[in-house]
């Protein structure tokens, strides 16, 4: 098959976690003898430098500068719109007129739209290609995830501004992510939990589950370049994004303190791109260190005594904990930190969720090591048994499987209702 996958970011290098997702299953799809077509938002010096690795499993690649969206952009939106925050991020003429002459001009058998963000050339593709399968591949509920946000903050009279944003995006999530739903022709979501949130947002619509996954064998090779002490305690991600600054700060601020009282030199370090400003009351701690972008997670991965998952908001299943446990690291986790996944605590990894049961978990294992050990063993085997591409690829074929022979099914009805007689 011709397929044409639509994404906000360029997959390549695939850094942050929707890249890594697009990568892996761009890159599987091409294996199994797909034809992968690309249209994605980058800029010409940014394309050029990731040409020679995409070619590896791109058939062409059509790439439009990312749109500038200023901040008065965003509030004049807010304010005067009735489209969620999501509907405008990649709202760009360019892209849109590009679309429509690829469209026009080459034919495909499958389009695939990876995230809510590019679900807003919906109405191009079904205005110029109204029969072809279309999927929505979502990384995310987003309507489930903003309503977990203003769960999670509507007490807290600090965060009342974002608090107000998130009771408004999730409704207006809500009404854009049903449309999306019942417009595509397959959705597909990345934990049962959320699968089940698409099943009650749009009774009916055909939902896949298509887990994260990641190539597990990259992150087994352990990497003892760093020395971040005996009890470093990791947690990383993109720390710009809202649920990752939440659960660094609730750490920091709620947790650390009891685990330090047990283990006096344990230290908290924060690694990921772009940290926000929110965090910067972090930076006079000296048991605090905040790295800002890192070219490489596995060295800060396998130089931890335990990493950390102190999430408190959000859905979806985390790529950063498969990267962790695949690097055969001992791993603590809220239950929303660990949602999406089948692991047991205790098992695979460690469970709590409040700061005096996260601080009993970390302090336990940084007491022993044979612990430690044991529970980063069982969860790297999890990862591999589970989540490596060569385990979900095949589910994402399984869906365009089903998808080709629904399809092939009413264009051949089509043609006997034509050729009846009336």
């Amino acid at each position: 098959m011709r397929i044409l996958f639509l994404t906000a970011q360029l997959p390549e290098p695939p850094h942050a976690g929707g890249t890594l997702r697009t990568n892996g299953l761009m890159r599987g799809v091409h294996a199994a003898g797909h034809e992968v077509h690309l249209m994605t938002f980058a800029d010409p010096a940014r394309l050029a430098a990731s040409q020679t690795a995409l070619s590896q499993f791109c058939a062409s690649v059509e790439a439009v500068p990312p749109p500038s969206r200023t901040a008065t952009r965003r509030l004049r939106d807010l304010l005067f719109t009735q489209q969620a925050d999501m509907q405008r991020r990649f709202h760009s003429p360019e892209f849109t007129a590009r679309l429509e002459h690829l469209l026009e001009t080459q034919p495909f058998d499958l389009i695939q739209v990876e995230s809510l963000e590019m679900a807003v050339y919906l109405p191009v593709i079904r205005r110029l290609c109204p029969h072809t399968p279309v999927i929505y591949d979502s990384f995310n509920a987003e309507f489930d995830l903003q309503r977990t946000i203003f769960e999670a903050e509507r007490r807290d009279l600090r965060r009342l501004p974002g608090v107000v944003y998130s009771f408004i995006q999730w409704r207006r999530l809500t009404q854009f992510e049903r449309v999306v739903c019942q417009t595509v022709t397959h959705t597909i979501a990345v934990s049962a939990a959320d699968a089940d949130a698409f099943r009650r947002l749009a009774p009916g619509v055909p939902v896949s589950v298509v887990p994260n996954g990641i190539d597990a064998a990259q992150y087994s090779h352990h990497d003892t370049s760093l020395d971040l002490g005996p009890h470093a305690l990791v947690f990383t991600g993109s720390m710009s994004y809202r649920p990752n600054v939440d659960a660094a700060l609730w750490f920091a601020e709620q947790v650390l303190q009891l685990i330090r009282a047990r283990v006096p030199d344990a230290r908290f370090f924060i690694v990921g791109s772009a940290p926000h400003s929110r965090l910067d009351s972090l930076r006079g701690a000296d048991n605090v260190e905040i790295t800002g972008w890192v070219p490489d997670v596995n060295p800060f991965l396998h130089t931890a005594a335990v990493y950390v998952v102190p999430l408190r908001m959000g859905s979806g299943t985390r790529l950063k904990l498969l990267q962790a446990m695949a690097a055969g690291q001992a791993v603590v986790s809220t239950s929303i930190g660990a949602q999406g996944l089948n692991v047991r605590d205790g098992v695979e990894l460690r469970l709590a969720d409040t700061a005096s049961a996260f601080a009993e978990a970390v302090v336990d294992l940084l007491n022993h090591p044979d612990k430690r050990r044991t529970l980063g063993e069982a969860g790297a085997q999890y990862v591999r048994t589970h989540h490596d591409w060569t385990v979900i690829v095949p589910r994402l074929l399984a869906v365009y499987g089903q998808i080709c022979s629904v399809s092939q099914k009413e264009e051949t009805s089509h043609e006997q209702e034509a050729t009846d007689p009336a």
